[in-house]
């Protein structure tokens, strides 16, 4: 990120030193994962809890004008090895042999994720990205459920950052053809864009990888960031993601991307500060 609003920093930071204990008495969020569906709960979120399709897909490269089912999604099998309301322990094990690892776990305000990719064999692994498919509906203040090819009445409770500001969608530049539509995908500079989503992709760079939204009271804000990350995008669920990278994974080697997601009162300032804490590898 680049220059984000420096006065908003200096407050924020003011709000939430750096290094500052995220522990409370305060009911925290649980979570529970049944089948590929992960469900958050916890104060701000509605009955039906926060859904996560965890994991939509793991991908290849050459996506972005490529069929979505028989090209780039990478079938894999998925086993919870621990699950309790403060901690899911989950494995996959992708067709090519990668093996991955998530550990997940629930704060006061937060969830953590861990995640390892390991290589066994002796051959590259074709994964390049992962997508956790976050369902905000309810949260926003719409149905879980819906008609026709994605609804976007969502939009305007949803932002991201362009130009290092706060940006609501549909952003003033709006992408509207691909080989599927409609939905919209940012890449960061560091991406081949041949290697993302194929719905619209947005001209625009995104400053940095945090995407979220407004509750549907605006009294809360959800957001999600990933390190590092292939791209941000707003599908056809209602969803925003912040989609992880693999980059391919070398025979017998390991690699690591960490994550987060909030569910905090609706202060923008609070939310940077707690992710210039938490990813400040993301700030340039």
């Amino acid at each position: 990120m680049k220059h984000l609003i420096l006065p908003a920093l200096l407050l924020a930071v003011a709000l939430y030193p750096l290094g500052a204990s995220q522990k409370s008495s305060a009911p925290g969020l649980s979570l529970e994962r049944k089948g590929h569906l992960l469900t958050i709960r916890g104060p701000g979120i509605p009955a039906e809890g926060i859904v996560v399709n965890y994991l939509e897909a793991y991908c290849r490269s050459g996506s972005a004008d490529a069929d979505w089912v028989k090209h780039t999604v990478i079938p894999h099998k998925s086993k919870d090895t621990k699950v309790t309301p403060g901690e899911i322990r989950i494995r996959d094990v992708l067709v090519d042999g990668l093996e991955v690892v998530h550990v997940i776990t629930a704060g006061v305000d937060e969830l953590t994720f861990e995640i390892t990719a390991h290589n066994p064999t002796a051959k590259k692994s074709e994964a390049q990205w992962a997508q956790p498919c976050v369902r905000l509906g309810p949260f926003c203040g719409f149905p879980a459920t819906w008609t026709g090819p994605g609804p976007e009445d969502y939009l305007p409770k949803c932002f991201l950052f362009i130009d290092s500001k706060p940006v609501r969608m549909p952003t003033p530049v709006w992408a509207k053809e691909a080989r599927y539509t409609p939905g919209q995908v940012w890449c960061p500079e560091d991406v081949p864009r041949t290697d993302v989503n194929p719905r619209p992709l947005n001209p625009q760079v995104p400053s940095c990888g945090l995407i979220g939204c407004y509750s549907g009271d605006n009294k809360y804000l959800w957001a999600v960031a990933f390190e590092p990350y292939q791209e941000l995008f707003q599908g056809v669920a209602r969803c925003l993601h912040s989609d992880f990278r693999l980059g391919g994974v070398e025979p017998g080697a390991t690699k690591k991307v960490r994550g987060k997601m909030y569910v905090i009162p609706a202060d923008m300032e609070a939310l940077l500060a707690r992710y210039w804490k938490d990813f400040p590898d993301q700030v340039k």
